[in-house]
């Protein structure tokens, strides 16, 4: 039987090592992330393409620039509230849904907290090793929910 090439509505299983541009590694699971390939955003759009085609065992390096992955860091995105507004507890790394956006408090000092709505990888160029681990054929009720679901 011949292996099974990544493409639309196939579940694909890729060990994924993400870096930075100087090559810091930020993430690298040791277990497998599996998704549904074909634009159901389980994974960005850019590798997405890049692993069209490809086969079980194949690696892929490649560097995303920010409109790729993350987007621009947007300054427009950030506010400073002060911290009673909140109430107690307030600390970095809390998120605070405000008027449908969801943002980071990414500081608290001066009776102020600094809030950011920016992803914490926007602006960033991001480095990604790519081996394909595993591909098959989706479920119809993977199609129809748009998402990977675990083998029973």
């Amino acid at each position: 039987m011949s292996a099974v090439a990544v493409g639309r509505d196939t579940v694909v299983s890729l060990k994924i090592e993400m870096y930075d541009a100087h090559g810091v590694l930020l993430e690298a699971p040791k277990e497998p992330f599996t998704y549904l390939h074909g634009g159901y955003g389980e994974l960005l759009q850019a590798l997405e393409e890049a692993l069209e085609g490809r086969l079980p065992g194949e690696e892929v390096r490649l560097q995303l620039e920010p409109e790729q992955a993350f987007g621009e860091y947007d300054a427009e995105l950030v506010r400073v509230e002060p911290v009673e507004r909140y109430g107690e507890g307030l600390a970095i790394g809390m998120e605070v849904e405000e008027e449908g956006n969801f943002y980071r408090v990414t500081d608290v000092a001066g009776g102020k907290a600094v809030l950011d709505a920016n992803h914490p990888l926007a602006g960033m160029a991001l480095r990604f090793y790519l081996k394909i681990e595993n591909v098959r054929a989706a479920k119809p009720e993977e199609m129809r929910q748009g998402v990977s679901l675990p083998q029973a």
